[in-house]
């Protein structure tokens, strides 16, 4: 298991930023890497949902959802093989601030095997410069909109 987090501070009230982070449609406008999110089915845990990345479409299950403090959901991913299987978990946990709002980002990742576990620790900063990256974003869009 690998865990990367990133926290930031917001300057919008924790609605707004809440608005943005629980909304599948608005992930592609934040999360790096997302080009397209749908809902497929559901609300609040259990939602379903679509995440269209890099290595293509993932099928995605809220699994914590706390108005307006808590979303995660869980991506999986079947490689070769019966055993194969690679997850990784993201969280977006918010905390009002007296003029702001804390936005925490987790990502835990689970590897299908040594060999993409090797991958993964081999890519950790890129995956903490990304999560810094959608920070900045999902504060640009929470300041502006």
């Amino acid at each position: 298991m690998m865990l990367i987090e990133r926290s930031t501070r917001v300057s919008a009230p924790i609605e707004a930023v809440w608005d943005l982070v629980q909304r599948a449609e608005h992930l592609p406008g934040w999360l790096a890497g997302v080009r397209q999110a749908e809902v497929l089915s559901g609300e609040g845990i259990g939602r379903r949902q679509r995440v269209h990345a890099a290595g293509g479409p993932l099928d995605a299950e809220v699994i914590a959802y706390q108005e307006p403090t808590l979303i995660a959901w869980r991506e999986r991913a079947e490689g070769a093989g019966a055993r194969a299987e690679a997850r990784t978990e993201v969280y977006v946990e918010l905390a009002p601030e007296e003029d702001g709002t804390c936005v925490r980002l987790i990502m835990v990742r689970w590897p299908a095997g040594p060999v993409s576990g090797a991958l993964l620790r081999w890519g950790m900063r890129r995956v903490g410069a990304d999560l810094e990256g959608s920070l900045a974003r999902l504060t640009g869009l929470a300041t502006v909109g």
